[in-house]
């Protein structure tokens, strides 16, 4: 149960702590984004990286094929993975690491970002139901993004039960990614590939925050030893 509830409330919470306490503090939500960042990293690294490799090989993974051409099939999805990111990032403008900008002219529901959000907790949702700890990999992440996207929508000037629903729905996803892979033939099926993706997608999404340099272009200690805090926490969890 823990599986479902942990990205679920992380959502939920961030969007309550966004609409009670109004942060404005951009530089505090960057470091939690970036302890965020290190955090999932380091688990995808140490833990879910690993196991897709160790899965794929059970699956017959080794074939001849992949060694024929010095590749692994399980580095092509994971290539694909960040290929597919990059993709959706095009249409949601960043918003998986905080880059959402409001215009203040846009009243309307953003669907193109709402979809392409949806779609990426969805998958990242799936290797949660044979690795347990990434979903507070996946909160962690999670949370950060919930304020910003929550204080982003109220800004655009959008319908606050749309608001609402939207952060509801966008909770929703990755619990219901972590159920379809624990109860769909097919997911399990082909689990070590879909995994593989994901690997993908998390290793964009957190080395962007990781590495991005922020607004005077300086890695600043504070942002460094967040980090290493992210990554120790990881190692242990």
């Amino acid at each position: 149960m823990i599986v479902y509830l942990v990205p679920l409330l992380s959502v939920l919470i961030g969007y309550g702590t966004a609409l009670v306490l109004k942060p404005k503090n951009r530089k505090n939500l960057k470091l939690l984004l970036a302890f965020s960042g290190s955090f999932l990293l380091s688990l995808t690294v140490l833990h879910l990286l690993p196991e897709v490799y160790e899965a794929s090989l059970h699956d017959g993974g080794h074939d001849a094929h992949g060694h024929e051409h010095g590749t692994h099939p399980i580095g092509i999805f994971i290539m694909g993975g960040i290929i597919f990111q990059i993709i959706l990032e095009y249409f949601s403008k960043g918003a998986e690491h905080g880059h959402v900008h409001s215009h203040g002219h846009d009243h309307g529901i953003p669907w193109l970002l709402f979809i392409s959000l949806c779609l990426h907790a969805l998958l990242e949702g799936m290797p949660v139901s044979h690795h347990a700890d990434m979903a507070w990999g996946i909160g962690i992440h999670h949370f950060p993004i919930a304020i910003i996207l929550t204080a982003f929508f109220i800004n655009s000037g959008l319908n606050k039960w749309a608001v609402m629903l939207f952060m509801v729905v966008f909770a929703a996803m990755t619990p219901l990614g972590t159920l379809l892979s624990g109860q769909l033939v097919c997911v399990e099926q082909y689990y070590p590939y879909i995994s593989a993706v994901v690997v993908g997608i998390l290793f964009h999404i957190s080395s962007t925050i990781i590495f991005e340099s922020g607004e005077d272009h300086k890695f600043n200690l504070a942002k460094l030893l967040t980090i290493i805090l992210g990554v120790i926490m990881a190692y242990y969890l």
